[in-house]
């Protein structure tokens, strides 16, 4: 199946497609890791952009069940330079081909994706528009001209649960997935797109977990904590801009001034920020991989961690929070403990899905502030 990319620097280029058919609009970021492409591929956080790999070949370990980050795929696609036209692993339970057409998703490949990261390096995050359909430039230029950029659409509220549920799984041991055990802390996490993953680690930690959707008021939580019912707050990852997110962040202006224990990851720890009156920005391309160095101020060790963000915190939050982490990568700010309040927050994923393992206590810290 061949396909057609016109990028909104008015590059346009061909390749061949697998899955889904059809038209589909999305922002163009790039990630560097080196495995967990299935992870990554269905991350919530990736709602409304196309990933490119810069690893050259993918779909060499197929993919399964038990890996997948959400249930639905909200990636608008990938684009890959080789797809691997065969599987091998034990766990493996069908092609990443298969995978993109029963998530009605569409990939590209036999394309230079080493070409396409450092275009993203050099002009940012371009939006795209790839069509299986639509061969002329012109008619593609003009739907993406007329098209809603990625800053104007509200992506959360597609990726989180629609209704409240309790989650029981742990993490994976090798051969199936831990269960809870009866907990002695609650923990209310706020779905902005949460990965399975990170819900996996609070309760391997020994937490019971209730996932809620991302517009539950404030006053119901609260009334939860008062109550006894829930020890603290987990603000989750989640895609698209977060300034956008007002009422969230309205909501959230509640909740810190209640005084309850929050953790905030990713999209959690922007929407902290913009709720303490510190505005996020956009990076020029994101920081997106399994292979950022990260340097944890208090005890100077570094970390290398799991990143999938296109905004970023100000330096000057440091007038209400201490920083805490600072990526090596760009010296940004990485993770912030507020000074007044029992809140702490950081941009990266310390569930290491997919990547390494070294920012789990992240978790502990927040256990211990509750």
């Amino acid at each position: 199946m061949e396909a057609w990319i016109y990028l909104e620097n008015d590059t346009f280029l061909s390749a061949k497609a697998f899955g889904k058919s059809g038209t589909f609009f999305g922002e163009l970021v790039f990630n560097t890791s080196m495995t967990g492409y299935q992870e990554i591929i269905s991350d919530p956080s990736y709602a409304g952009q196309f990933i490119v790999f810069s690893m050259p070949e993918i779909g060499i370990v197929g993919t399964n069940d038990a890996d997948n980050e959400s249930k639905e795929l909200f990636a608008s696609g990938i684009l890959i330079r080789e797809l691997s036209p065969t599987f091998s692993n034990f766990r493996a339970k069908e092609s990443l081909e298969s995978y993109f057409k029963k998530h009605s998703k569409i990939g590209i490949y036999e394309i230079d994706t080493r070409f396409l990261v450092k275009m993203i390096r050099d002009f940012g995050n371009l939006r795209a528009v790839i069509s299986t359909e639509i061969s002329s430039k012109e008619d593609l230029k003009t739907l993406l001209d007329s098209s809603l950029r990625i800053e104007e659409i509200n992506f959360v509220k597609e990726v989180s649960t629609k209704k409240p549920y309790i989650h029981k799984q742990g993490v994976w041991n090798g051969k199936n997935f831990n269960q809870a055990k009866k907990g002695t802390k609650r923990v209310a996490v706020i779905d902005y797109g949460v990965k399975m993953n990170i819900l996996n680690e609070l309760v391997e930690l020994g937490l019971e977990v209730e996932v809620f959707p991302h517009n539950t008021k404030a006053e119901e939580l609260i009334e939860l904590y008062q109550k006894g019912k829930i020890h603290g707050i987990f603000l989750s990852n989640g895609p698209g801009e977060p300034k956008i997110l007002k009422n969230e962040i309205a909501e959230l202006k509640k909740l810190i001034e209640a005084r309850i224990p929050m953790l905030g990851i990713c999209l959690g720890h922007q929407l902290l920020s913009n709720a303490f009156g510190y505005k996020t920005y956009k990076m020029k391309f994101g920081q997106h991989g399994s292979n950022h160095p990260v340097i944890n101020l208090e005890n100077k060790s570094v970390e290398i961690t799991a990143q999938n963000h296109n905004y970023n915190v100000p330096e000057e939050l440091c007038e209400v929070a201490v920083i805490t982490h600072r990526n090596l990568f760009g010296n940004n700010v990485e993770g912030v403990r507020y000074k007044d309040y029992p809140i702490i927050s950081v941009q990266h994923h310390p569930e290491s899905s997919a990547g390494p393992h070294e920012s789990k206590y992240i978790f502990k810290e927040f256990m211990n502030l509750m």
